[in-house]
């Protein structure tokens, strides 16, 4: 007979992994399954300053790689799979995945988001080659270049500071007049001599040869299209996204309730089928911080041990 898991956590993020050091402290047999790198997203944020207890230039990479090892000692086990469809509805559950299958008395779904792309024509075929969505994975080829980066909230502005290390400039393309960043983190950028604004503007075409060499922008007011280039000897620039964050739903939308594609559960984050939780990024939610999905990730894996004690 194949293995029965307590609980599977699909996802290795800040939740998952939370949930995955909470189910196996309390002696659940604890599976989580991450197809890409430990750590989700945050694993590629430079600089974590709003984490309780997190040590001076804490990196997401440093954190997460803490919380995992925590994850492990407590006896949750981490594999490498891909989910391709769930079968939650009956007692046992049933997680399908590219290698094999997985079986489980609850589930915590802690798969988190993707991010967004701005859609524009050249977006795909530079994507890689100037064009990037993770600032700590890619900064160090833009050494002294001019690097755009596209969004206002905090993850952009953020990056854009993390950028300056190694960029000879940093504008950051806001579709606003202002930013949505908190103000801390504003007031880091604007006293920073290397960044630059342009305001109520969007990104509508890319342009390079085998490498990102023109950004075409438009104003939103006046419907001004203006044309960036690298400057100087420079045949190339930087441009990184920013513009938010897609659930990974589209596997699990078809048994339980969402809303704007993110999954809705109570404070106990349940779903609607019993023995069925969201945690993190990918539920309905007001803040999308590490230190909520590690709540989330703690909430789910206590309620996934008092429902499994109510079985027995």
């Amino acid at each position: 007979m194949d293995k029965i898991y307590d609980v599977i956590i699909i996802g290795a993020g800040p939740a998952g992994l939370t949930a995955g050091l909470y189910a196996g402290r309390a002696g659940l047999e604890t599976l989580i399954i991450e197809k890409d790198e430990e750590g989700g997203q945050i694993s590629q944020t430079a600089e974590i300053e709003n984490y309780p207890g997190s040590m001076e230039e804490e990196s997401g990479y440093s954190l997460t790689e803490r919380m995992s090892k925590q994850a492990g000692d407590f006896g949750a086990v981490i594999i490498k799979d891909t989910v391709k469809e769930i079968s939650p509805e009956w007692e046992i559950k049933t997680i399908k995945c590219e290698k094999k299958d997985y079986m489980a008395k609850t589930v915590i779904i802690a798969a988190g988001t993707t991010p967004v792309n701005i859609g524009c024509p050249g977006e795909k075929e530079l994507t890689g080659k100037g064009i990037s969505y993770c600032a700590t994975c890619d900064g160090a080829f833009f050494q002294d270049m001019d690097v755009y980066v596209v969004g206002g909230g905090n993850s952009a502005v953020e990056e854009a500071i993390y950028l300056t290390r190694y960029a000879k400039k940093v504008t950051v393309i806001h579709r606003r007049e202002k930013l949505r960043a908190e103000k801390p983190i504003q007031k880091k950028a604007f006293a920073n001599e290397k960044i630059g604004f342009m305001w109520n503007s969007v990104v509508k075409e890319l342009k390079g040869d085998g490498f990102l060499e023109a950004i075409i922008t438009e104003n939103i007011i006046s419907g001004e299209k203006t044309e960036i280039k690298a400057d100087g000897e420079d045949s190339s620039i930087g441009l990184f996204v920013f513009i938010g964050s897609d659930p990974k739903t589209e596997i699990f939308a078809k048994h339980l309730k969402t809303e704007r594609g993110y999954i809705v559960t109570n404070d106990d984050m349940e779903t609607e089928i019993p023995g069925v939780y969201a945690a993190g990024d990918i539920r309905v939610k007001n803040l999308r911080q590490v230190i909520t999905a590690a709540a989330d990730g703690a909430i789910a894996a206590f309620c996934a041990a008092k429902y499994i004690e109510s079985k027995i």
